[in-house]
């Protein structure tokens, strides 16, 4: 599917690695100019950047650490100065643990809430300040929203349910400005998180209907489409991506 961003401005949460750089980069192909945070690969983020703006396109790196809600608003910001507004909002950035549930430490918990719950918040709210009509906001959710088939995922699984709920409420909200706000909800995808040579992959497989890892470039295609156009009447929704592992 073709896609068009030209005239564009997106803002990308977590998106120097795995998904969301494939994600910065999908946009950026089809004509995006894109800003994206980082917290501590600063060198990945800068060759993300170069390689953009070597074929010709335009991205931004920011470091901020999303739980920092001032940090995250500031960046928010910037890239709003930067670019004039802000068209597409990606919230991409999430931390993963296992744990069981009776030995998860607190902070943990939190950590968890904040990063994977607080900051598509804190990030919605601050880009809905540069968005005009027509825009979008696409999380980036996960299938353990809706299954869990392996011990030690419970706060994983309901941190990302909570966005089923989020953007259920975000798309009442925002209809009457013809902003759309939907979750994207990958599978096992083939990261540095999550390698698909890795020690749980082929545990992962063995309940899947195509037994192996996603690329995050078919990820990226999915937010691509979410954004574009031809997705206008699709909100509220979330959209599993996940080579049938909830099948």
């Amino acid at each position: 599917m073709a896609t068009n961003f030209q005239g564009k401005a997106a803002f990308v949460t977590g998106g120097s690695r795995g998904i969301g750089a494939a994600i910065v980069q999908r946009l950026a192909n089809d004509g995006a100019a894109v800003a994206f945070t980082y917290h501590g690969s600063k060198a990945a983020a800068e060759t993300l950047v170069a390689g953009i703006q070597a074929a010709g396109g335009r991205a931004i790196a920011l470091q901020a650490d999303v739980a920092d809600a001032t940090a995250l608003t500031r960046a928010v910001n910037e890239a709003a100065r930067q670019l004039g507004k802000i068209d597409i909002l990606v919230n991409n950035a999430g931390v993963f643990s296992m744990a069981n549930i009776a030995e998860l430490a607190l902070e943990d918990f939190d950590s968890m809430l904040n990063i994977n719950v607080r900051a598509v918040f804190v990030a919605s709210q601050a880009a809905l300040a540069h968005m005009g009509d027509g825009g979008r906001i696409i999380n980036i959710g996960s299938c353990n929203a809706e299954r869990i088939p392996f011990p030690n995922f419970a706060t994983y699984a309901m941190s990302k349910s909570a966005l089923v709920g989020l953007v259920k409420g975000m798309a009442r909200d925002l209809g009457p400005r013809g902003i759309t706000v939907n979750n994207v909800q990958p599978g096992p995808t083939d990261t540095d998180m999550n390698p698909g040579e890795g020690e749980f992959a082929a545990a992962m497989h063995e309940v899947m209907a195509l037994k192996r890892h996603a690329r995050p470039e078919e990820i990226a295609a999915m937010v691509a489409y979410v954004a574009s156009e031809e997705a206008g009447f699709v909100t509220g929704a979330s959209l599993t991506i996940d080579g049938g592992f909830n099948a």
